[in-house]
């Protein structure tokens, strides 16, 4: 902004969106000053900067203004967690479910853990199967983002939801 900018020649644009041309920056300085505004470097990256002469509170506010809205208009997925054991019953196995295709319904990715505890461990084989028995009941709302996993006494899969057409 006005004497803060460091290139000697600008392009310069008056608060009308007017090009007015190539200056040198004393002379951009001096034209705002005349106007009562300020020059504002919008392209610093171009040959050479491209500065405009606005209101630079004015300036700032609309920026603010487009990074909220942008904000707003950005949906955040978030991961949801639902918790298996191996001798979890039909019941609970059938709740569990109908809330994980809630969540992959509304756009959000769902964690299934399967936790072993003691001995059960030795029973890998039906933790993996109660795994591709509920990716198998989700597949019609998601699929499997990345293929099971076991991490110490756990097996986990991750699912997301299927990319609307």
């Amino acid at each position: 902004m006005n004497n803060q900018i460091k290139a000697e020649r600008i392009r310069l644009i008056n608060q009308d969106g007017e090009m007015l041309g190539v200056v040198s920056i004393s002379q951009g300085v001096e034209k705002a000053k005349m106007l009562g505004l300020d020059l504002v470097e919008i392209s610093p990256n171009a040959d050479p900067p491209v500065c405009k002469i606005l209101d630079s509170g004015k300036y700032k506010y609309e920026l603010q203004k487009k990074k909220a809205a942008a904000k707003k208009n950005q949906k955040v997925i978030e991961v949801k967690e639902i918790k298996l054991r191996p001798v979890t019953g039909e019941n609970d196995y059938q709740v569990k479910l109908k809330k994980a295709h809630s969540f992959l319904q509304s756009g959000n990715k769902v964690k299934v853990t399967l936790r072993f505890r003691g001995r059960e461990i030795a029973h890998k084989e039906l933790g993996e199967k109660i795994l591709k028995r509920f990716e198998a009941d989700l597949e019609e709302v998601g699929k499997a983002e990345f293929p099971l996993k076991a991490d110490g006494k756990l097996l986990h899969i991750i699912l997301a939801p299927h990319k609307p057409a």
